[in-house]
């Protein structure tokens, strides 16, 4: 009998047992991922052949230097494909979250007025950055608030009192000393609250500040805000009557409530904005919406004819 060249042969007969059943050159013919395929055992003449299941896959391994690939993933929707296949990384879908483009914040500019305006400029419509400066009890955060919240643009609210709050556990209060420490942190708020506006006026969104500023202090005067924020800040003092402010105060509970006295010599200290070339609103008979009224025509003046400070 012949086979065909490069077929193997078939294994020699057994002493008294005729040619070996069910052999197949296949099955001596693994193909390249197929494991070798058991030989059907001989039977007795006369009964039928019984061919077992067939085996498990077995696991694809990596023979001699090429490797077997591994799994093929169809193309996303945003992948080229052929032989053109760019290799340029694909921009995230419009929806995914974190990749909003934001300007980034710079010293705030002086406003600008055309020469040729005749009027004064609106300051409702303007983007700003404001400070309002004042003793406890002055009105400066209800002030701030009221101005922001009914602004016809869009408008922040920064409270150095509240910012200096972050701190829980170690806060320095200055209410029970100045102290490196009340310093430290009272520099790292103003600075935190001047990076906060410079990034907000730098992405359209007006900011008023407000803040205990010391005229006869370096430390928490008004280098500091102008060197944070820039030299386009407009600062206004809210100056009322010490009787009102002791009564305000009065008002007050946890530590933004000061002692009378307290009350009395910082309300003394701020008295040296007069004369400081700085705009001062008396506030004392006058209400919150007033006030943010009054506080409109000073920021008119100001953009118009900036303070020097």
């Amino acid at each position: 009998m012949q086979h065909a060249v490069g077929s193997p042969l078939p294994p020699p007969p057994q002493p008294g047992h005729g040619p070996a059943v069910g052999w197949s050159p296949a099955a001596h013919h693994p193909g390249p991922h197929q494991g070798p395929v058991p030989v059907s055992p001989r039977v007795a003449p006369g009964r039928p052949v019984q061919v077992p299941p067939p085996p498990p896959v077995a696991p694809q391994h990596a023979q001699g230097p090429q490797q077997v690939p591994g799994p093929q993933h169809a193309p996303g929707p945003h992948q080229a494909q052929g032989p053109h296949a760019s290799t340029a990384p694909v921009p995230p879908p419009a929806d995914t979250t974190g990749h909003v483009p934001l300007p980034s914040g710079a010293p705030v500019a002086v406003p600008s007025v055309p020469p040729a305006a005749t009027a004064l400029p609106d300051p409702t419509t303007a983007t700003l950055a404001v400070l309002l400066i004042g003793p406890a009890g002055a009105g400066k955060t209800s002030v701030a608030k009221y101005w922001a919240d009914h602004r016809r643009v869009p408008t922040a609210h920064i409270s150095l009192d509240d910012v200096r709050e972050w701190v829980r556990s170690g806060f320095a209060d200055p209410q029970t000393g100045w102290n490196e420490n009340s310093e430290a942190q009272y520099r790292l708020a103003r600075r935190t609250c001047g990076f906060s506006a410079r990034n907000f006026l730098a992405n359209g969104i007006s900011c008023i500040l407000d803040d205990a500023v010391f005229p006869d202090r370096p430390v928490v005067g008004l280098g500091g805000w102008k060197r944070h924020v820039g030299p386009g800040l407009l600062p206004v003092v809210l100056l009322p009557g010490l009787d009102i402010v002791l009564e305000r105060n009065a008002e007050r509970s946890g530590n933004r409530r000061l002692t009378d006295e307290e009350v009395a010599r910082i309300h003394g200290r701020m008295a040296g904005w007069y004369g400081s070339g700085l705009p001062i609103i008396d506030n004392s008979q006058l209400d919150v919406p007033e006030t943010a009224r009054v506080l409109d025509e000073v920021l008119s003046r100001s953009i118009a004819s900036p303070p020097a400070w």
